[in-house]
Parts: C-alpha cells; sequence; structure tokens
C-alpha cells in the first residue's frame, strides 16, 4: 500500500516538473511555422466556384489550378454562392444563375481583401465596381461558342436527324430541340460583358481567344493559358508493350450529358456512326451522363462494347492504361479545350479528332494523331490505323509525349505570371506612370 502511494507521489512530482520547464523555457525555442515560399509567395488570391455538389470540368480546373498555386505559395481562398432563385422560369434559368453569383456580395469583405478575384467566364461580376480588387475571368469555353456550334435538329445530316429522332421515340429525350435558347443566349450576352471588364480574361486555347476578341476585348486583355491535367495521369504504370500487344480499342472518354443540346454539342450521333462502322471492333465509352435511359440505350446498341459510366476521375488512367495504342474518337461540335484528348493521349491513345479548341494546337497530323472534318474521314483514319500496327504504336507514343506538357506545375507557372504582370500594370496606373486608360502599357 504504502509503495503505491510513493509511486503515485512520484508521477505527480514528475508531470509538475515537466510543466515548470516548459514554462519556463524561452519563447524563441519553441517550433516557428515557416511559411510556405514558392513563385507564387505574397500574393493572396480569391477563386470563386460554382455550387460544391457540382462536379462539372469547370470544377475539376478550378481544383487543379488552386491546388497547384497553393503548391507554389500563392494564399488561395475558395468561395461558394449559397443562395439560388428557386422555382424560376425556363426562359429566366440564365439571369438566375447569374444572380446566383451576386450572393457572394454577403461576403465582399473576406473577397476584397485577396490581390485578385479570378473566376469561370461571368462569375467575377459582383466584384468588377471595386477599384482594389483586380479581377480575372478563366474562359474553359464561350456559351457563345455553343450556340453558333450546335445546329437546330432540323438542319442536321440525314442520319443525325434519324438518330435524334430515334431517341425522341424512345422517350430518352423529352424535345428534339430546347423550346426556348434564352438562358444560352443571356448567360452568352453576359459572358461578353464581363469579358470587356475585367482586367484579364484567360483563354484555356486559341480558338477562345478568337471568341472573345470577336466579342470585343481587346487582344493584350487576352491570355492563353492551356488546361492542365492531374498528376495521376502521369504516374499510372503502363503497360509494357509486349511483340503481340492486345487487339486495339476504339475508344470514347468524355462527357456527353443528356438533354438534346448537349449531345449535339458532343456528337453523340457521330459516336454511334463511328461505332456502327466497325462491328468487329472492340469498343469503349468511358463518359459522364446523368440521363439513366440514355446510359442503358448505349450499352446494348454496339457489339463488343464495354462502358463505364460516370467512373470516378482518378480511376481512369487505370482503366485506359491496358488499351495503349488504341483509337481516341472526338466527335464534338464545340470545344473550348477538351481535357479529354489530352488525358487520352497521357495514356498512349491515338486521337483521331475534330477540329475542335486545342486539338489544332497539340496534335499534329499524321505523328501524333489525325484531325479530321467528316465522318468518312474519321472512318478511313482509324482503317489505316487498325491495318497498320507499327504506325499505330509509333503514334501512341507522341501522343503520350505531347501529353506530358500539360502539367500542373506549368498552369501555375503560367497564373502567377499572369498575376504579377496586372499587378506591375496597374501599379504602373495608381502611380501615373501610364495614363491613357489601358491598362497594359505597351512596354509589358
Amino acid at each position: 500500500m504504502e509503495n503505491k502511494k510513493n509511486s503515485g507521489l512520484q508521477r505527480r512530482a514528475y508531470s509538475a516538473t515537466r510543466s515548470i520547464i516548459r514554462l519556463l523555457k524561452p519563447r524563441e525555442d519553441k517550433k516557428q511555422k515557416v511559411p510556405r515560399q514558392g513563385l507564387g509567395s505574397g500574393l493572396k488570391v480569391a477563386f470563386v466556384h460554382g455550387e460544391r455538389k457540382l462536379s462539372t470540368g469547370a470544377h475539376h480546373i478550378n481544383q487543379l489550378m488552386t491546388e497547384a498555386l497553393a503548391a507554389q505559395g500563392v494564399k488561395i481562398h475558395n468561395f461558394y454562392p449559397r443562395v439560388r432563385l428557386t422555382d424560376t422560369p425556363a426562359h429566366l434559368r440564365g439571369i438566375a444563375n447569374i444572380l446566383f453569383f451576386h450572393s457572394l456580395l454577403d461576403r465582399k469583405e473576406e473577397i476584397l481583401k485577396n490581390d485578385i478575384v479570378q473566376g469561370t467566364t461571368y462569375t467575377t461580376l459582383p466584384f468588377l465596381t471595386f477599384p482594389n480588387v483586380l479581377t480575372v475571368s478563366h474562359f474553359g469555353s464561350t456559351t457563345r461558342g455553343f450556340l453558333h456550334s450546335v445546329p437546330t435538329t432540323t438542319k442536321l445530316p440525314a442520319k443525325a436527324k434519324k438518330f435524334y429522332k430515334e431517341l425522341y421515340k424512345l422517350d430518352i429525350v423529352p424535345e428534339l430541340d430546347f423550346k426556348t435558347f434564352r438562358p444560352l443566349t443571356d448567360t452568352a450576352d453576359m459572358e461578353e460583358i464581363v469579358a470587356t471588364r475585367v482586367d484579364a480574361c484567360i483563354a484555356t486555347s486559341k480558338k477562345v481567344q478568337v471568341e472573345l476578341v470577336k466579342a470585343g476585348v481587346a487582344t493584350e486583355r487576352v491570355h492563353i493559358i492551356h488546361n492542365a491535367i492531374e498528376n495521376y495521369w502521369f504516374t499510372q504504370t503502363s503497360v509494357p508493350v509486349s511483340s503481340t500487344p492486345r487487339p486495339p480499342h476504339l475508344v470514347f472518354l468524355g462527357r456527353i450529358g443528356g438533354d438534346i443540346f448537349t449531345l449535339k454539342l458532343k456528337g453523340v450521333d457521330r459516336l454511334v456512326e463511328f461505332y456502327r462502322a466497325f462491328p468487329e471492333v472492340n469498343k469503349t465509352t468511358i463518359c459522364m451522363t446523368t440521363n439513366r435511359k440514355l446510359k442503358e440505350w448505349l450499352k446494348v446498341s454496339f457489339p463488343l462494347h464495354s462502358m463505364y459510366v460516370n467512373l470516378r476521375k482518378n480511376l481512369i488512367p487505370g482503366a485506359l492504361a491496358p488499351l495503349y495504342g488504341s483509337i481516341l474518337f472526338l466527335p464534338s461540335r464545340y470545344e473550348g479545350f477538351s481535357l479529354s484528348i489530352i488525358e487520352g493521349m497521357s495514356q498512349g491513345l491515338v486521337p483521331v479528332a475534330y477540329p475542335v479548341g486545342v486539338v489544332e494546337e497539340v496534335i499534329q497530323d499524321g505523328v501524333n494523331g489525325f484531325i479530321v472534318t467528316s465522318l468518312e474521314q474519321a472512318v478511313d483514319r482509324a482503317s489505316e490505323l487498325l491495318r497498320n500496327q507499327e504506325l499505330r504504336l509509333t503514334m501512341a507514343s507522341k501522343a503520350k509525349e505531347t501529353a506530358a506538357q500539360f502539367t500542373s506545375a506549368q498552369i501555375a507557372k503560367d497564373l502567377i505570371t499572369l498575376y504579377r504582370k496586372i499587378k506591375a500594370n496597374r501599379r504602373l496606373i495608381s502611380n501615373g506612370s501610364y495614363t491613357d486608360g489601358n491598362i497594359y502599357p505597351p512596354t509589358l
């Protein structure tokens, strides 16, 4: 009993002594938090996002940009609007989406503490009137580009028209055309107004740059910064190419949507006709859609067809890696960039693509892929690749080399360069060094 009592006293004495030592220890001996250093040290950027629950292409690229910038020392603050108009009539949904981002004004004191506010297309609108913060709009595409590129169903070629009428009869789509395009035209108008008023626009391809300049944005305010893909696309273990590689597949990778407009935009009619041209070739579709009936129809419509729907993005490289040397088809009528082309090329897929988005900037026709302007041409190019294994594997290697340029480190470097440039230009104007009204001095 006596021993237990002494033992308890000793433990309490030991604890008390350690507490006194900690109190007496000089403060400077405490481990100091070392600020992260990098190219972006000292920059503070507020990123305006859409709803947290939505996982779109814009969401993925915003997440990639913020993480890459943070790794370079930029202080990132993410903001999400909270208040949405409910029960909005269909023709006013474009205006409702625009007003959704105005709810961020409730947090303007937090947001205006940053050097720069960046958002997708028109989402920086609420902060254009505040002189002490710079605004940057990121254009992965333009809504005007959508509208100009997607014809009404009656103006489609006969086979495409027949395909969409079939979907309509099967109740896969409820209409052959939107009843009103006002939400899209309202959004397009607002994008162009914002683009002409922000301090800088980021265009993800030369095609988007041209669209913004046509909309009235000064050329010197439009900066091409290509999108990037996540690092896990480059860390996927490659499947060794044996002397007798597995038969190639025809592959589609990307979002197809579920409404009639998006299906035409993504060229689903072209994809179906392309698949049907090769009944004896394996096909793999990795797509995003919320249309359950469409998903079921696609699954059973082609022989030798495997389909993955809404697969978690970081699992896709693992699904594609065994298909090295296969053919990636991009049938879209419009893209602002096309992440799926870069993602597929990173796994050694050979693209056969319509000239949309960044395609003409990254594909050297006949070297690391083929650029086509018709379905007949796409079928001919795919047939050539299927016949010629040596050509196909050589182009697969070149495609993989090309994709290696599109890293998160590169996009962070390009963004930080832009941020520092527009900050320097603002200082010149504030100091009266440049006063002709153009925020971009001719010497920078």
